[in-house]
């Protein structure tokens, strides 16, 4: 029996990958989790340095990536401060983005610590 969900993931978005692997033979909810968080671990270090060197259009690429891997796991509050820094960088409102792109950073890492348990070893 897996782990209970973490009310962190969305449990309707975990049943949908559940069932694509009726009985779980495949392990696919384990092998979206850890493909999600070796992305994650990616697309986040590609943030902090698109932030650090003020490249907003890489910034928007990494929130928009981050914005639908997150979606598939049910991280909705993740996906939705993605959205919203999408949008603040398409309309230049780059003032908005600093605590925004905090935000990000911490659920990120609440969203990392929820996945972990669910994830499994490689099989």
């Amino acid at each position: 029996m897996s782990p209970s969900p973490s009310p962190v993931l969305d449990e309707a978005a975990l049943q949908r990958l559940r069932d694509l692997d009726p009985g779980g033979k495949s392990h696919l909810l384990e092998r979206v989790l850890r493909a999600f968080e070796s992305s994650v671990t990616r697309l986040g270090a590609q943030l902090v340095e698109a932030r650090a060197s003020n490249d907003m259009q890489s910034v928007r690429h990494a929130v928009h990536t981050l914005k639908s891997s997150s979606a598939s796991i049910g991280a909705m509050r993740l996906s939705r401060l993605c959205a919203e820094i999408e949008a603040a960088v398409r309309q230049e409102a780059f003032a908005a983005l600093p605590p925004l792109l905090d935000d990000v950073d911490r659920e990120l890492a609440v969203v990392l610590q929820a996945v972990q348990p669910m994830r499994g070893s490689p099989p």
